[in-house]
């Protein structure tokens, strides 16, 4: 283009020696003006073709007409405001500029946290922070209860999601849903027994908003967890359970005192029985050893008895009267009595001294 328009003043200075000004009367008078010659001469065409390639770089760079999706993040193209049904996948892709543009949605995890004071870390990417739900019980009393759900965006479907919920989709199916399941759940319980029945409620819970979630069209969302993390109940209703539990405690202290002076009870009487036991069986004892005694005499009484013939006992009696003899021979003057048949002693008294006696069987 420089080279043409270069050409151009060169003819014009070849044919007329320049322009002529229009009120100089047929060129008669003097000369006004000339045009300067400019020279576009930029080097020929391989100069022009340099900045044309630069001109074109300079636009694709501000048009940006490409861009890049991160791993855990899906792309939304939107053509003239008409969102494609399939989202780009993680990578380099190209776009019309002005025509085309993409929105770019995160899939990874991502956590509400329902609670009552924020969270230190409520700022963190991914982490949402709300309010801890207020549900009625079942006689009207508020319960606050504080929850964490975490859920990502479902990457199959993030382009119809995208285009149904909008990009808020977050406030419009998580926290409804997760309110109503609530609400539902613990309405259904009086105060006073919602900590007891903790587990079955926080079940209860997660099975709702699961339900709830996979019936909506497309399913959106994946629920990772849902966990159930403070019970907040009125002051009144927290001291009616601290005073049931502390006058359980002591039921519960008093029937162990009970069970405690049973036990001791049952001891000091096994003790006992356990002593007269001993003493019975040691008094057993001591019986049956007299008895066994005495059946041992009967019967060695019975066995001298029948062993006692009359030979046996004229013998006996020669040997007493052996021992009389010779207790003669020693004292002259004692005087011997002798019964015959030998059942009653024989006795001999020393006349000497009355005070000596001796008795022989």
């Amino acid at each position: 283009m420089a080279s043409d328009m270069n050409d151009y003043f060169n003819k014009k200075k070849s044919e007329g020696g320049g322009f002529k000004n229009s009120n100089s009367g047929g060129g008669s008078g003097p000369k006004g003006p000339q045009m300067p010659n400019l020279n576009f001469n930029f080097g020929g065409g391989k100069a022009a073709l340099t900045y044309f390639l630069i001109a074109v770089a300079v636009m694709l760079i501000l048009a940006k007409p490409f861009i890049i999706i991160q791993e855990g993040e899906r792309g939304i193209l939107s053509t003239n405001g008409k969102y494609q049904d399939q989202a780009l996948l993680p990578g380099l892709h190209f776009i019309i500029p002005v025509i085309q543009k993409v929105y770019t949605v995160d899939t990874k995890v991502r956590i509400i946290n329902y609670a009552s004071r924020m969270e230190t870390n409520s700022n963190a990417s991914g982490i949402i922070s709300k309010p801890a739900i207020t549900v009625l019980d079942k006689r009207g009393l508020p319960v606050s209860i504080e929850l964490t759900v975490q859920y990502r965006l479902n990457a199959q479907f993030a382009a119809q999601t995208i285009s149904n919920w909008g990009f808020s989709w977050e406030d419009k199916i998580i926290n409804p849903v997760v309110r109503d399941v609530v609400r539902n759940v613990v309405g259904k319980y009086d105060a006073e027994s919602i900590p007891v029945m903790r587990n079955t409620i926080a079940t209860a819970i997660e099975l709702g908003i699961r339900e709830s979630i996979k019936s909506l069209k497309n399913s959106p969302v994946i629920l990772q967890s849902i966990q159930l993390r403070d019970i907040l109940l009125p002051a009144k209703v927290k001291e009616q359970i601290e005073r049931v539990q502390l006058a359980k405690q002591q039921v519960q202290q008093a029937e162990q005192e009970v069970q405690r002076a049973k036990q001791e009870a049952l001891k000091r009487a096994a003790e006992a029985r356990g002593i007269a036991e001993k003493a019975r069986i040691e008094a057993q004892g001591k019986a049956d050893a007299v008895t066994i005694e005495a059946d041992a005499n009967a019967k060695a009484n019975i066995l001298i008895a029948k062993s006692l013939t009359n030979k046996l006992l004229q013998l006996e009696q020669m040997k007493v009267q052996n021992k009389f003899n010779d207790a003669l021979r020693v004292n002259k003057d004692a005087k011997i009595f002798l019964t015959p048949g030998g059942s009653t002693p024989n006795i001999w008294i020393d006349t000497k001294d009355t005070r000596k006696r001796t008795t022989a069987k």
